[in-house]
């Protein structure tokens, strides 16, 4: 596969996992116990942090938006264990993030090994 595939994978990762988070904490199953922006805060703030050097294709951006993405693996695992009324939501977390893992990830090393 050519190296511009695995960003477009990190990006369908990055998209699917902001979508899914905003319309998770919105309107598929809003919180009764805690307010909906500081979900969203809490939720969707960290992706933003490297995002404009995401799109820019900055190496060092993609290497942090792939160690940001694993976190997100981890709540959708074990929302998946805990909560089966959430399940196909929190399998869908795990999808995307592993997608933007790993797609960044490739992407950065594929372009060491060009170098």
């Amino acid at each position: 596969m050519s190296r511009v595939s695995y960003y477009y994978f990190g990006l369908i990762g990055f998209f699917g996992l902001f979508f899914l988070l905003m319309a998770w904490h919105t309107l598929l199953s809003p919180s009764t116990r805690l307010p909906t922006a500081l979900l969203l805060i809490i939720s969707i703030g960290p992706l933003l942090l490297p995002f404009r050097g995401f799109l820019d294709r900055n190496l060092k951006s993609c290497t942090w938006m792939s160690y940001l993405s694993l976190p997100y693996f981890a709540h959708g695992a074990a929302e998946a264990y805990v909560n089966s009324a959430e399940r196909p939501y929190a399998l869908l977390e795990v999808l995307f993030s592993l997608l933007l893992c790993f797609g960044a990830g490739l992407f950065v090393y594929k372009a060491e090994k060009v170098k």
